[in-house]
């Protein structure tokens, strides 16, 4: 049964990978497009409408994995309404441990799986969201290398 777990916890972790890649791509590619085509000017602002906006596109391909671990787990019959999977899969993803529900011990070993890619997928949105802000701390800087003067 372990090698079971193990083959369709590593099967969803690999695509989940591939959709956290995806939506961090486009929020990257999103953000650090030349600011020519910035419609709104520049200053402080529009990084921060930027930064709101990647940060809710990753945090959507983060909730979609959610949502895939808690199909996974009412497919398994580990639970019998799809609220209560996908709640059980969000206190796994983000690891945040509650214990007021747990799966049947023949499937417990996902929810370790599940918090291992929230912790490695989280991570991967939080080091998106920084490099961000350094290349939109960066644009605000003048030639000459003095600090920007927000208007």
């Amino acid at each position: 049964m372990i090698a079971i777990n193990l083959a369709i916890g590593l099967l969803l972790m690999m695509l989940c990978l591939v959709l956290q890649v995806t939506f961090t791509f486009w929020s990257v590619r999103y953000s650090l497009r030349p600011l020519a085509e910035e419609p709104s000017g520049d200053g402080p602002w529009s990084g921060i409408r930027v930064l709101l906006i990647a940060m809710t596109v990753m945090m959507l391909g983060n909730f979609i994995q959610i949502m895939l671990w808690g199909a996974l787990f009412l497919w398994l019959a580990e639970f019998s309404e799809f609220y209560e999977a996908v709640y059980h899969s969000a206190v796994n993803f983000t690891s945040l441990g509650y214990g007021d529900v747990v799966m049947s011990k023949e499937r417990k070993l996902l929810g370790p799986l599940e918090s291992l890619n929230g912790i490695v997928m989280l991570g991967m949105s939080g080091a998106a969201l920084l490099a961000i802000l350094q290349h939109l701390i960066k644009t605000q800087r003048p030639a000459g290398g003095e600090p920007a003067k927000f208007r």
